[in-house]
């Protein structure tokens, strides 16, 4: 991560350009909370792509006294740049529930309700300090090889160009451009447990090595490139063992060719075709990779994945299905 103080806006700008995640001539829905984070990638989204490119979506939740001030910000923000602001104001669910969970399901079904019918991707403005959190906060909470990957640059129609930069970087981005933010107190709060990793763990890691956070993204870093040569296996596996259906990209291998499989290849392969029977990851689906190869290869048998996915075995044959058997891809 380099320091704030070493980069000036044009450079910034410079950077994001030849990171080719906003690419001339491209729509965009800009995700906008009114934070620096998302105010600066406003700004670089409607200096590199013209303001007619880029539509901004603020979710109003409504969870804050403040929340109101918190979208007139993004009206003024937008007004000044001269960019089209579309508001979403979803009802909270009543009962229990992860609040941060349904919010983020929100913001993310509203950006891509925007973005589909205009052709466009959507890009969020996370930052290099957002990776070290996610990644912290899922080693600790999930456990998978996934979790140590954290998150990518481009996946599927969310693209986030700010990764590479810090939270002092966006900051001193937004001051020298005379770009107003405003500051969500609930950040600071430690009832979350994202707040808990930033105000707590992050720095209790630092104390242990100034350049822990560093080292924290140089890992994904690399694991990400040798999940690329994993994935790589996967696919070859597929093909050579399996195949595609063409009607949703759901996939077949024999369980005798599953069988044969080493064990971690064998969970990559379980993994590989629950996500996209799902359409999304599934947690876990890999942990019963075991208990798939042993289903019996005779008549037809099922196995409950978790997530709303399910493993079938029809004649000695393997493909996973949503749990109301119908098709769906990624």
């Amino acid at each position: 991560m380099e320091r704030a103080d070493d980069i000036e806006s044009e450079r910034m700008l410079e950077e994001v350009r030849s990171g080719g995640l906003l690419p001339a001539g491209t729509p965009v829905v800009a995700m906008l909370s009114g934070g620096r984070d998302s105010v600066c990638l406003l700004d670089l989204a409607v200096r590199l792509l013209g303001a007619e490119e880029v539509t901004a979506l603020h979710v109003n939740y409504g969870l804050r006294d403040d929340s109101g001030e918190d979208e007139r910000h993004c009206a003024a923000l937008c007004e000044r740049l001269g960019v089209g602001l579309e508001v979403e104001r979803p009802r909270r669910p009543e009962g229990p529930g992860n609040l941060q969970a349904w919010a983020r399901d929100a913001r993310y079904a509203a950006a891509t309700r925007l973005a589909l019918p205009r052709g466009a991707s959507v890009i969020a403005g996370h930052t290099a300090d957002d990776q070290v959190e996610t990644i912290l906060y899922r080693l600790a909470s999930s456990p998978s090889r996934r979790a140590l990957l954290g998150m990518r640059p481009r996946d599927g129609m969310l693209a986030r160009p700010l990764l590479r930069f810090t939270r002092e970087q966006t900051t001193a981005y937004c001051e020298e451009r005379g770009l107003v933010w405003r500051d969500d107190a609930t950040n600071a709060e430690l009832s979350f447990a994202r707040g808990r990793v930033r105000h707590g763990l992050v720095p209790a890691l630092k104390a242990i090595h100034p350049a822990a956070a560093e080292n924290v993204l140089r890992t994904a870093a690399l694991l990400r490139d040798e999940a690329e040569v994993l994935d790589a296996l996967v696919d070859a596996e597929i093909a050579g063992g399996g195949q595609e259906d063409g009607e949703g990209g759901r996939g077949t291998i024999s369980l005798e060719r599953l069988a044969e499989l080493p064990p971690a290849l064998r969970r990559l392969v379980i993994q590989r075709f629950a996500d996209r029977a799902a359409g999304r990851p599934v947690p876990g689906a890999a942990n019963h990779a075991d208990e798939v190869a042993a289903l019996r290869r005779t008549g037809t048998a099922m196995l409950d994945l978790g997530g709303g996915v399910r493993a079938v075995v029809e004649r000695g044959i393997l493909h996973t299905e949503a749990a109301d058997g119908t098709k769906t891809s990624i």
